[in-house]
């Protein structure tokens, strides 16, 4: 474990007008193409659809919402039993779920139709409908009840309030993920390799810090720290967004770590190996992220979801159109 101390200054903020990165960055990091299955998975299948990929647990309503295609649809499962109990039809498909708040709605990018969707929990209805750009990748949900997506190939992110894009930022590359620490936002942009932060607020980009070699993906935890999934570099990375010297952390995760999840009632983040069909779980609670248990799962877990009530995992089986549930370890 190694702590690097990195301090921000003029070089790292950029403004709104910046040029197109150069043609010379590397491609986006991606999970790698799992193995055939070694070993049992930690837990029981339910059968869900054609590659399933995109997953949230509610602990409110119990549901379990994932993400798969042909047909492009949402699958609602009860978080108890594993049943599915409704499916809503999309216009185009997705890659990522967040939830705007417990008890939802689901905020669904639906990246083929350029639209951002919010659907209400425990039905499945949609109720939101606004044009988002190219390509939605993500969307998060600031403090202050703005929206923010991230358009992957439209090299754009939008804020949205009341249904309607307020706002536009346009100084990155490749956006991919978003995560909310109160009203800042921060967002990993998959060709930068770079982490940026934005405040909901007055809409202006307050930080931007290296994020490793290939980062993919960005959770906020309960003590306002970020902790970025760089999927190249095998490792976590951690963030605390609201200082003037942001500290980052690094834990070594050989295996190509890629989906991630974070349970506030454990204070435990818990990543998928793609190159290994694992999901690790990571203790936050001390001055450095610790690795505490590694579970086998199911074929190309390339997303994870935890119901923070009971810590059970989902886990997606994008090979073989599956959702794991692991109890609690």
């Amino acid at each position: 474990m190694r702590r690097i101390r990195v301090l921000l200054g003029s070089t790292l903020l950029v403004t709104a007008c910046s040029t197109p990165a150069p043609p010379q960055l590397p491609p986006a990091a991606e999970p790698a193409v799992s193995p055939p299955v070694g070993r049992a998975p930690a837990g029981r299948t339910v059968r869900v659809g054609d590659l399933p990929e995109g997953i949230v647990a509610d602990g409110v309503t119990h549901r379990v919402v994932v993400g798969v295609r042909n047909p492009d649809r949402l699958v609602l499962l009860d978080a108890g039993t594993g049943a599915v109990v409704a499916s809503t039809t999309l216009p185009g498909h997705l890659r990522h779920l967040q939830l705007a708040a417990p008890g939802g709605p689901v905020l669904v990018p639906d990246e083929t139709s350029d639209r951002l969707l919010t659907v209400s929990l425990p039905e499945g209805t949609v109720t939101g409908n606004t044009p988002a750009g190219s390509s939605p990748h993500d969307a998060t949900r600031a403090a202050d009840g703005r929206i923010f997506a991230a358009n992957e190939n439209g090299r754009s992110v939008v804020v949205v309030e009341n249904c309607r894009v307020i706002h536009t930022f346009t100084d990155v590359t490749q956006p991919a993920v978003l995560a909310p620490v109160g009203n800042l936002v921060s967002l990993v942009d998959v060709r930068q390799n770079d982490l940026s932060v934005y405040d909901a607020t007055t809409l202006t980009r307050v930080a931007r810090l290296p994020a490793g070699a290939g980062p993919t993906h960005v959770v906020a935890d309960r003590h306002g720290h970020l902790a970025v999934i760089d999927t190249r570099g095998d490792a976590v990375l951690t963030y605390d967004p609201a200082t003037p010297a942001h500290t980052l952390s690094w834990l070594a995760l050989p295996g190509t770590p890629y989906g991630v999840t974070y349970d506030p009632t454990r204070d435990r983040l818990w990543v998928t190996l793609t190159a290994r069909n694992e999901v690790v779980g990571v203790d936050l609670s001390g001055t450095s992220p610790r690795e505490i248990v590694r579970l086998p799962t199911v074929r190309q877990p390339n997303t994870v979801a935890v119901e923070p009530g009971t810590g059970t995992l989902f886990v997606t089986g994008t090979t073989g159109g599956v959702v794991e549930i692991i109890p609690a370890p």
